[in-house]
């Protein structure tokens, strides 16, 4: 039989909560995904909490992990990866199960593992859009983090930034190209955009983060490799007004009455925020928390990331990146529902220097997390 947890000898560890880390995924934001997962079953208190870590794999699959420090003896991005060798699980269909069955390969049938609480930390498509969010509110599984709409609006950046402007927070001037319009008339799509902005802009996929699949365009020449880089990764690119100044960033906290942490500053040593400045290179960007900014700028940080997150439809956790450009203007560039949960990342870090640490932080979303799952349990289904 495959080795997995123990799921006859509940008495033992009832007084915890069975939580599963669920990462990886069908993303170019895979690798990501489990850096932020080891340091999250780092931190989970092992007092309170039996961690279960649960990999998607870049085929789909999802695989129990026999170990929960895998990851643990893992650092590097460029070749962090999951356990192949776990035995495959899925959801249990009965919503009353509240867990996983795990399918065994000694044809023995499967067995239940049951959960409390699922933890995602899948980065960008299939696992921060609102695809496995409504798969685990199906389940009736508590989750942490934002629901299915949050989750959804949170990652197309086009939605996104519509819906800002129509609750009247200032955002950067946008252009949105589809795969079946470049498709027709490339050339027609190319002016349009040039004649629209004044360089530079950012070319980005509209379904994606971690900076994959952007580039920052300086001359039309250079905008059709950028339009064919982001839609490898999209059928649909945002073209986006280039912000000359600083970038800050804001973590938010909470369901119903959200609080922000004190903002902190990204200065990027490469052209700008890229992936390999944010992940692969050491020396890519530094950090600067909190940002230097005057006491009522930061007050204005803090205000826009809640009418921010207030406006998707967020819950459980948000980090909201901003741009202050040379002009003034202090504009949202998005939000994150899933931010990044390494050691380095600034989600956890912003919290930390607002006086609460990563443990105290993972352990403040799963009662948020388990607040909200109490809440929507005790709605009504018939009338």
């Amino acid at each position: 039989m495959a080795n997995v947890p123990d799921t006859g000898n509940q008495k033992a560890v009832a007084h915890k909560r069975r939580v599963c880390v669920l990462c990886g995924g069908r993303s170019g934001e895979h690798e990501i995904s489990l850096l932020s997962a080891r340091s999250i079953v780092e931190a989970l208190d092992r007092e309170k909490n039996e961690v279960i870590l649960v990999g998607i794999g870049k085929d789909g699959q999802w695989r129990l992990q026999r170990d929960p420090e895998y990851l643990l003896e893992q650092s590097d991005p460029r070749t962090i990866h999951l356990d192949p060798s776990g035995p495959l699980v899925v959801l249990s269909a009965d919503p009353e199960m509240h867990g996983l069955l795990v399918l065994h390969d000694d044809a023995t049938g499967c067995s239940l593992l049951p959960l409390d609480l699922v933890l995602p930390v899948l980065h960008g498509p299939c696992g921060e859009d609102g695809t496995v969010q409504g798969l685990l509110e199906l389940s009736r599984i508590a989750y942490v983090g934002a629901g299915v709409l949050g989750s959804a609006v949170g990652m197309d950046k086009e939605v996104m930034k519509r819906l800002l402007r129509d609750a009247g927070i200032p955002n950067p001037d946008f252009m949105v190209v589809y795969q079946r319009k470049w498709a027709h008339d490339a050339q027609r799509c190319l002016d349009a955009v040039w004649e629209h902005f004044v360089p530079p802009v950012f070319v980005k996929p509209a379904n994606l983060g971690s900076s994959v699949g952007i580039s920052k365009v300086k001359t039309k020449s250079d905008l059709p490799r950028a339009m064919e880089l982001a839609f490898q990764y999209d059928t649909k690119i945002l073209v986006e007004e280039g912000v000359e100044g600083r970038e800050l960033e804001c973590s938010v906290l909470g369901n119903d009455e959200p609080i922000a942490s004190a903002p902190g500053e990204i200065i990027p040593r490469h052209e700008f925020y890229s992936y390999e400045a944010k992940y692969l290179d050491e020396d890519g960007a530094a950090l600067e928390i909190p940002a230097k900014i005057p006491q009522e700028l930061a007050e204005q940080v803090r205000r826009l990331s809640i009418a921010t997150y207030r406006a998707l439809c967020c819950e459980g956790m948000g980090r909201v990146d901003f741009f202050l450009g040379r002009d003034g203007r202090l504009l949202v560039s998005e939000i994150n529902t899933i931010p990044g949960f390494t050691r380095i990342s600034m989600y956890p870090k912003l919290w930390e220097a607002s006086g609460l640490s990563f443990p105290q932080l993972i352990e403040r979303l799963i009662e948020l997390a388990m607040e909200r799952h109490e809440r929507r349990r005790r709605l009504k289904i018939d009338h």
